[in-house]
């Protein structure tokens, strides 16, 4: 009803987002059409509520911060298909020759940074890194362990002996991990 045939993309539009996404048109259109399934306002736009009628988000424990991420470049509570497509573009898997500015190594580790620099600081401190092991594992690990794990982290990953992990740190740490392919996600081909 009204949005699917009100707001379709020209072919200009989805050789602009192609472009700076790196997703193929056929991706484009499906994931416009999960988008303006998801406006229940009709107004090309989507709220954080809108967001959270996405079952499989509502029950990641990250929900919040990974919502979060969708907004995080706006100025605005409400995020059109162009910035949603930014987000999902950090997810699409490296493929050597099609990189685009959001799916570098670097920016894959920018945005997983993102998601623990709570108040957006640029360090991650250990009250930041105990909030999200709580997200994560809820009640599931005592408050001593998580403690104990967020200190841990820290004193491991803190190269300057600040008592926080820089940026520089949080990438040095994960040197040796496949970032690559732990944050990619098969979208519609």
């Amino acid at each position: 009803m009204g949005n699917k045939s009100s707001l379709l993309l020209r072919e200009e539009e989805i050789a602009q987002i192609q472009d700076e996404t790196g997703f193929t048109p056929s991706q484009i259109e499906r994931l416009y059409s999960r988008f303006t399934s998801l406006d229940r306002g009709d107004c090309g736009t989507l709220s954080r509520d809108d967001f959270l009628r996405i079952p499989e988000l509502a029950i990641n424990p990250l929900c919040d911060r990974i919502v979060y991420a969708f907004f995080a470049d706006s100025n605005d509570d409400r995020v059109n298909f162009r910035q949603f497509m930014r987000v999902l573009s950090h997810f699409r898997p490296i493929r050597k020759n099609k990189q685009n500015k959001y799916n570098s190594r670097e920016e894959k580790l920018r945005f997983a940074f993102k998601m623990y620099d709570l108040d957006n600081d640029g360090v991650i401190s250990r009250d930041e890194l105990l909030n999200i092991l709580h997200m994560m594992v809820g009640a599931n690990i005592s408050q001593d362990q998580l403690i104990s794990i967020a200190e841990r982290t820290i004193l491991e990953a803190d190269q300057c002996g600040q008592g926080k992990i820089s940026f520089e740190d949080f990438c040095k740490a994960l040197e040796r991990t496949d970032v690559e392919q732990k944050m990619s996600i098969r979208f519609l081909n």
